[in-house]
Order: structure tokens, then C-alpha cells, then sequence
């Protein structure tokens, strides 16, 4: 078997258990977050065949290597299959996410389509990004229905829930947020989110240790929307008020917007007296 990179055998071969010479906290971090949300959350039941989205960013490749890892060793046995989407923009080359899934042993397919010319050319959508994500999801799940899956899993992040309630907040006026577990009824497959406990912060450390081969999406509006917007906003106001996300992220899972629940034994951020500024504490 050929590699791309010595750490992206290393870290296949920890996955699979043949090298656990010294813990790896990183994959081990990674792991354990994504277990707990699939256990808070219970996402993936005995004999469930589940397709894993590829976009080719760092957030899908690191959800791909944590339900492989969760695969080997988590009490409900399950399948993997891994499909991208692929909007006809040239120049998308995914040769080494192909080898990756080789490597990792779960099955590859590529759905070919023609969406970036109908939303770009054809329809001329003044925001494209909405029916772009409409289409795409369309032939995901058409795909995964074909292939006998009966989950799907998406590589939303911490982050990704946090700026998603601030998106609806500020321009539809609501509190919400995407469900954690969502069963699409017109396609009949559930939609599972394994990495909402994962910061994107430590997605970026694990891919760049790992020399992960992201795939950088030709998409012209990358970049170019509002929620790269709500993205920079909210970093800026967790540098200026530190902590601010994990406050966010806990005022989402207490109120219960749209699936998210409060785990006992979960870290909390606690508050002693007025906020001036200071660390909060976690409990």
C-alpha cells in the first residue's frame, strides 16, 4: 500500500490497534468526543450502515478518521461507506481522499452532478449557497439510499452549532440551531452530527499533525458568505470576552433548541459574580 504521508500511517495503524506505543492525545481527544456525543446522543444503533459526507474540507476528513476509530472498538457494530458530492467544478481532484478511504478501509464513491452549473450558470442565484446545499444534500442522501445506508453523518462542529444559532439569531430573528439527530422522513434516513462536542480548533491541530490531504472546495462563493461572516464575529468576541463559546454552547444545550439537552456530568461553564472579563470556570 502506498502512503501520502508517514503520519497518516501511524495514525492508521493507531486506529486499527496495531501501534498504541505511547497514547496519542489528539486522535485519543478526538475519539473520546465523538463517542460521547454518539452516546449522549445515541447516534448509532447495532447493524446501522452509515454514509459519511465528503466534502474533502479538514472537518469531513476528521470525521471520516473518528467513525473509522469508533468503528474498531464501540459496543454497537457498524458500517461505513464515504461519498462526495461533486458539483462539476474542475479542478476538484480526489485522488488522495480515494487512497485515504483505501487506507482506512472504508468503501469510496463519488457522486457526479452538475449542480455548480445550474446554480451558476443556469439559475444565476443571487445566493447561491442555499440552493446549492439544497441540491447537494438531494443527491447525498439519493446516493446513500442507493448504497443501503440508513444514517448519515455530517462533520458539524462545535463551532459550527454555535455559529449557526447566531446566524438565525441575527438575520431571522430566532433562537435556533440544526438537531444533533435528525430523521429526514422524505428520504427516510437520520441525519447524525458525531463532532458537535469537537472545537475547530482541534480539528485544525489533528489534520495539520496529520498532514490530512484537504481538498480546497472551487466553489466561487468559498468564502463569500455570511456565515464566514458569523465566523469571524465570533472569534473576535471569544478573544475579547474569553470563553464566550463555551457559554454559547452551553446556553444551546440547556435551553434545548431543536434536539440539544443538558447532560448530567456534562463540563458546564459556571460563573462566580459579575463577568469582568475573567476566565470562567468549568464544572
Amino acid at each position: 500500500m502506498i502512503w501520502y504521508s508517514l503520519n497518516a500511517k501511524i495514525l492508521y495503524l493507531r486506529i486499527c490497534g496495531k501501534d498504541w506505543k505511547g497514547k496519542d492525545m489528539k486522535l485519543q481527544q478526538l475519539l473520546s468526543y465523538t463517542r460521547k456525543a454518539v452516546d449522549d446522543y445515541q447516534m448509532i444503533q447495532p447493524g446501522d450502515k452509515i454514509a459519511v459526507g465528503i466534502s474533502g474540507g479538514k472537518d469531513s476528513l476528521a470525521l471520516l478518521y473518528a467513525l473509522a476509530g469508533l468503528r474498531r472498538f464501540y459496543p454497537n457494530p457498524f458500517e461505513l461507506c464515504a461519498i462526495t458530492v461533486d458539483l462539476g467544478f474542475e479542478g476538484f481532484d480526489l485522488s488522495e481522499i480515494r487512497a485515504l478511504c483505501e487506507e482506512l478501509q472504508v468503501p469510496y464513491y463519488v457522486q457526479k452532478t452538475e449542480i455548480g452549473e445550474v446554480v451558476f450558470q443556469v439559475r444565476e442565484e443571487s445566493n447561491p449557497c442555499s440552493l446549492c446545499a439544497k441540491l447537494r444534500k438531494g443527491a447525498f442522501n439519493d446516493k446513500a439510499k442507493e448504497l443501503g445506508c440508513n444514517k448519515s453523518a455530517y462533520a458539524h462542529h462545535k463551532d459550527d452549532v454555535i455559529e449557526t444559532m447566531l446566524l438565525s439569531l441575527l438575520y431571522e430573528g430566532r433562537y435556533n440551531c440544526f438537531s444533533p439527530v435528525t430523521y429526514l422522513d422524505r428520504s427516510d434516513i437520520t441525519l447524525i452530527r458525531p463532532l458537535i462536542y469537537v472545537e475547530e480548533a482541534d480539528i485544525i491541530g489533528f489534520v495539520n499533525k496529520y498532514n490530512l490531504p484537504v481538498v480546497k472546495s472551487p466553489c466561487p462563493a468559498d468564502g463569500n458568505t455570511k456565515r464566514e461572516y458569523v465566523h469571524q464575529l465570533l472569534q473576535q468576541l471569544n478573544q475579547e470576552h474569553h470563553g464566550v463559546k463555551n457559554r454559547m454552547f452551553t446556553a444551546i444545550c440547556t435551553g434545548e433548541i431543536n434536539g440539544f439537552k443538558e447532560i448530567p456530568g456534562s463540563a458546564r461553564i459556571r460563573t462566580k459574580g459579575p463577568i469582568n472579563g475573567n476566565k470562567p470556570e468549568l464544572s
